[in-house]
């Protein structure tokens, strides 16, 4: 299921910056933006919004919405409520506006379904839980489980782990079926990764756990070592 993103903003310019910023981490994501009162002023507008849901939903199984401001959600509830064939493809997330958009954007390009695009962009503005210890192994589960494995490398490109890497490191991680950490935190989380802060010439580590638990390790690190096409 393809999983498109609504940006409704009183301001265009905040809006179409914030499609820039997603779309450089999800450049295969339907992004649109219902922005501004129509006539070049800061607002919003029924009509506007309306027009970009039609730009969205035909390419698209579904659509999440995000809204900057309370009067930007009213006018986003009354387009739905106006379509009742809205109401099974399009929802409206509660969530902080480009912290919510760039979540549920990687978690679109990842292929994530409709209520997980959702539950990405609502749980943006949440502190990231603490990362449990790994339960230790069982006869009866190490085989499944596999060992785990890490490795250490050195963050190359100029700009540290900044968003487009982020992503990309978040990208491949999700493609792998177990657990993949970089300095202890979820890599199939942008967010969680940029909060890092983690600048050039840093040693981070990156581990991971499962039956792919090696060329996941092996994958993130030739992403690192390589410089993500910066260096």
């Amino acid at each position: 299921m393809s999983v498109g993103l609504l940006l409704v903003s009183h301001s265009a310019r905040l809006a179409e910056g914030t499609v820039e910023l997603a779309r450089e981490m999800a450049p295969d994501v339907v992004l649109e933006s219902g922005a501004g009162d129509g006539e070049g002023g800061l607002g919003t507008s029924l009509e506007v919004v309306q027009d970009a849901l039609g730009r969205a939903l035909p390419r698209a199984d579904g659509v999440v919405v995000l809204a900057d401001l309370g009067s930007a959600v009213l006018t986003v509830e009354t387009a739905l409520e106006l379509d009742d064939e809205l109401a099974g493809r399009v929802r409206l997330a509660d969530a902080p506006f480009v912290e919510g958009a760039v979540a549920a954007a990687v978690a679109a390009q990842q292929g994530a379904g409709l209520d997980a695009v959702l539950a990405a962009a609502e749980g943006a503005g949440a502190p990231a839980a603490p990362t449990a210890p790994a339960p230790a192994a069982t006869p009866e589960t190490a085989a499944g489980a596999g060992e785990a494995v890490s490795a250490r490398v050195v963050i190359r490109n100029p700009l540290g782990l900044h968003a487009r890497p982020a992503a990309v490191v978040a990208r491949a991680a999700a493609a792998f079926g177990g657990p993949v950490t970089l300095q202890g935190v979820d890599a199939t989380s942008v967010l969680q990764l940029m909060a890092l802060g983690t600048a050039a010439g840093t040693e981070v580590e990156v581990s991971a756990r499962g039956a792919d638990a090696r060329d996941a390790v092996d994958t993130v690190v030739g992403l690192i070592e390589g410089g993500f096409g910066e260096v």
